[in-house]
């Protein structure tokens, strides 16, 4: 695989900025959060939207209280158990989707997806063309829903009429519903911990840290509560791995953890 040969810490699976397009249901999930409008109430109304990229099936468009991880969660709990697992989930660099100051930009909201093994895909900071047919979504929300003043009943009303009615060229005039599947990846619930059968472990403490040679040293507080495996290279240093990601390494004569970061995308097409 190009891209790995490319990037040899990024591991087999990884967090994707040069992603593949879709080309099957449930290949790419798509989120974000619409811009607010205040609705008939006068209260605020900023919905969760997460859509199939391949299908352009609306999977969700919610009103949520806050944009909290549990919050969020939450919602992508009940898709999972309505849907089963994408292969991957492409988000914008923001919370909670992405935590800017962590190794990888990982959050606790995607953490919880990687434990899960499902792949990430992130957009280039002030890039939302990246996640340009989501962001047409939106205007469509903007242009039919914000204007109304819509509340969550017309919220739960349009997506029905997205996916039912409307044909949609690239999918040869079908309408999404005709398109889309469940996935075959179900859901099983939250694992408890992440196993490395080959390597050593560390569970990751509440306040981001690992105890190592004695020292606790910090990784993030991102992975707070999961499992990290260490994997001894030749030079005495400790490769560090969260699932499938290739975390950093743990440097003995430092007593040090150096981050493994993703090279820019613009680098990386170089």
């Amino acid at each position: 695989m190009r891209c790995k040969r490319a990037h040899p810490y990024w591991g087999p699976r990884k967090i994707r900025q040069l992603y593949w397009r879709a080309q099957a249901p449930n290949d790419v999930w798509t989120v974000d959060f619409k811009g607010w409008w205040y609705d008939g109430l006068g209260q605020r109304c900023k919905p969760l939207t997460v859509r199939d990229e391949h299908s352009r099936y609306i999977l969700e468009l919610r009103r949520v209280p806050d944009a909290r991880t549990a919050t969020v969660q939450e919602c992508f709990d009940r898709l999972f158990q309505r849907h089963g697992l994408p292969a991957a989930i492409r988000s914008d660099n923001g919370d909670p989707f992405a935590h800017t100051s962590a190794p990888l930009g990982l959050s606790r909201l995607s953490a919880w997806w990687v434990a899960l093994g499902i792949d990430l895909e992130r957009g280039r900071p002030g890039y939302p063309q990246d996640n340009g047919a989501h962001e047409r979504m939106h205007r469509d929300i903007g242009v039919e829903l914000q204007p109304r003043r819509a509340q969550q009943d017309a919220l739960d009303l349009w997506p029905e009429e997205f996916n039912q009615q409307r044909p949609h060229e690239a999918l040869g005039m079908k309408c999404p519903a005709q398109v889309y599947r469940h996935s075959q990846r179900p859901y099983q619930g939250s694992p408890e911990d992440l196993e490395y059968p080959a390597m050593d472990t560390r569970k990751v403490g509440q306040h981001g840290t690992i105890k190592w040679t004695g020292n606790l040293l910090f990784i993030t507080s991102s992975l707070a509560g999961w499992s990290v495996g260490l994997k001894p290279l030749a030079d005495g240093r400790q490769e560090v791995w969260f699932g499938r990601l290739f975390w950093g390494w743990l440097d003995p004569q430092t007593e040090s953890f150096q981050r493994a970061d993703i090279r820019p995308l613009e680098t990386a097409q170089q």
